[in-house]
Order: C-alpha cells, then sequence, then structure tokens
C-alpha cells in the first residue's frame, strides 16, 4: 500500500433509490399539475397557471430533498479521512480515530475516537454488502498503515 493511495467510497443501492424515486415523484407531480384546470369542487375558484406551476415546484423540491440522500461519501487517504453524510462532513486525521466500526446489524460503518465519539459514515451501508465490507477494509488497512507509521517513528527515537 503506497502513501499516495486515496480511498473514494460512496453507497450504490441508496443512490439508486433516490435517484429513482426522486424522477418518478417529478413526473407524479407533473401530472397532478397538469390535471388541475376548472373549478375548485364547489365552483367558487378555479385552478389557475399559477397552480400548476406551485405543483410542479412542489415536486422539485421533493425531488431534491430524496437528492440529499445520494450526497454521503468517505474519501481517506495517509493523512486521514473525510467523511460526508446527509447533514454534516468530518475532516479527521488518523491520530484522533482509534478504529473503523462495522458492527453486526448496524446501517452503516462508524469511525470511533479516541474520545469515545462514533462518527457515522453513512456512505459505507449495510445495503451496499460487498462493496461496503471492502470499504471497510480498505480503511482499516489505511488505519493501520498509520498506526505501523508512528510505531516506527517512536521506535526511531
Amino acid at each position: 500500500m503506497s502513501d499516495t493511495e486515496l480511498i473514494r467510497l460512496r453507497p450504490r443501492r441508496i443512490r439508486l433509490v433516490c435517484w429513482t424515486s426522486a424522477a418518478l415523484l417529478l413526473i407524479v407531480f407533473s401530472l397532478v399539475a397538469t390535471s388541475l384546470s376548472g373549478p375548485t369542487g364547489d365552483g367558487y375558484g378555479t385552478f389557475q397557471r399559477g397552480d400548476q406551476i406551485a405543483m410542479i415546484g412542489l415536486g422539485v423540491f421533493g425531488a431534491l430533498g430524496f437528492l440529499l440522500f445520494t450526497r454521503p461519501r468517505v474519501e481517506a487517504d495517509a493523512r486521514g479521512v473525510r467523511v460526508r453524510n446527509v447533514l454534516g462532513s468530518y475532516d479527521l486525521p488518523w491520530e484522533v480515530v482509534r478504529g473503523v466500526r462495522f458492527d453486526r446489524g448496524a446501517p452503516w460503518a462508524s469511525l470511533e475516537l479516541h474520545d469515545d465519539d462514533l462518527v457515522p459514515m453513512v456512505a459505507l451501508q449495510a445495503a451496499d454488502k460487498e462493496l461496503a465490507v471492502d470499504g471497510v477494509r480498505a480503511l482499516r488497512r489505511l488505519h493501520q498503515a498509520h498506526q505501523t507509521r508512528l510505531a516506527e517513528r517512536a521506535a526511531g527515537r
């Protein structure tokens, strides 16, 4: 393993589900918008072009909400690990990481820090099966390489 190795990890299954759901939501809201015409019920009001545009706008905002869940990713190299979740990001040097965890039954992997905090890595989801396991193994190799370098420096003193 070289010091210049860069690992980039993104979830697969959730991205597919979110993109499909966003497209379907936009289609449904567009179809509903085109069906909005005529009186609103008892005839006191009528649907206007603005109502149709508003429905499409709601579909766009809903689709964008789904696409937020495609945001998670993890990047790691010899310096440390950068985690971007749905909301929030972390840039952590390996010095603060105690280990990489993927507990049985957990929905995603996490980083265990020396201060006993756990940082979730939503990009490594159990739903992605082997892809997530391979990602955790790669992160563990980088973390172990960093630990080895620290031990070599300490022994060299």
